[in-house]
């Protein structure tokens, strides 16, 4: 009887252990940043448990690969961006998640500067790439508010398919949301099974319609936790965790570091409140040192 082949694409293994999503491991391994036991690694390449493997010279541990899958849920305020830095000095959403050991949180999906609303991260990066990826179909739903004249053609154009610049896109649904107009300003519910930049924006515009405010409001069968403060995080527990990876087609995970008092209760709302109004102050401050110092100059 042949013996089982234990070895992995080198991709899985390096997005298993949170370096980044196998596409942008596919990338890396192009560029020549990974080897294996201190060899320039090639696409295609599998490696065993015991194989070494640097990033940019920087060994990768493989006892990363038991942590247990970790997910949270931001609220993202308008105005931050979905980069780990920013060279023009803007917030990012990375800034106030919780620090990992030997392990990065990557983001599943990206919401532009001035969207709000549910952002998701992990530890697990073959869960993020499913989750992002386009065959999975992972549908999303934002609220938005459109400024203009909606007329019945229109939102049937939407639901049919517009063609932009960069192929045929549409709502699988648009909703009202009855009792919110405000003027010209329409609030809708719309959902749609991928991610392409901008595309609920763009294809209202397509329509010669303005898009004034735009929240993600649920994300697969995840809907955002209504008294979540905007700026906030909250780590899923091993139920909404498994929900999330039974859409992504992976096992159940059966570790969890949520336990019953990390639950939305009174007091750590209140918590989190404090906690944000305090980071609101030192960036403040902290903003005005930084204009104080260049006019000195």
């Amino acid at each position: 009887m042949p013996e089982k082949n234990t070895s992995e694409k080198l991709q899985k293994v390096l997005a298993n252990n949170g370096v980044g999503s196998r596409r942008e491991m596919e990338k890396w391994i192009e560029q020549g940043r990974v080897s294996v036991n201190g060899k320039i690694a090639t696409l295609g390449d599998r490696v065993e448990i015991n194989d070494q493997i640097r990033v940019d010279g920087h060994q990768i541990s493989r006892q990363k690969e038991r942590s247990p899958c970790r997910v949270l849920m931001y609220n993202k305020p308008e105005g931050e961006i979905c980069s780990l830095k920013d060279p023009d000095g803007r917030p990012t959403v990375f800034e106030r998640l919780p620090r990992l050991v030997g392990e990065r949180w990557i983001g599943i999906g990206r919401l532009d500067i001035n969207t709000s609303g549910l952002l998701l991260f992990t530890n697990d990066g073959e869960l993020a790439n499913r989750l992002m990826h386009p065959s999975y179909e992972i549908e999303r739903e934002y609220a938005v508010r459109v400024f203009g004249e909606v007329t019945p053609a229109i939102l049937r154009s939407l639901t049919n398919g517009v063609e932009l610049e960069d192929g045929l896109a549409k709502f699988n649904s648009i909703h009202v949301r009855a009792g919110e107009d405000e003027g010209l300003n329409h609030w809708y519910n719309v959902t749609l099974s991928e991610g392409r930049n901008r595309e609920v924006r763009r294809l209202w515009e397509s329509q010669g319609l303005k898009v004034s405010r735009l929240m993600r409001v649920r994300y697969g069968n995840l809907e955002m936790f209504k008294r979540l403060p905007q700026g906030a995080w909250v780590e899923l527990d091993l139920s909404n965790v498994n929900e999330l990876r039974k859409m992504a087609k992976l096992a159940p995970e059966t570790e969890t570091k949520v336990h019953d008092q990390d639950k939305l209760d009174h007091t750590k709302l209140s918590r989190m409140r404090r906690s944000l109004r305090k980071h609101k102050q030192t960036k403040v401050l902290g903003q005005r040192h930084r204009t104080k110092t260049r006019s000195q100059k």
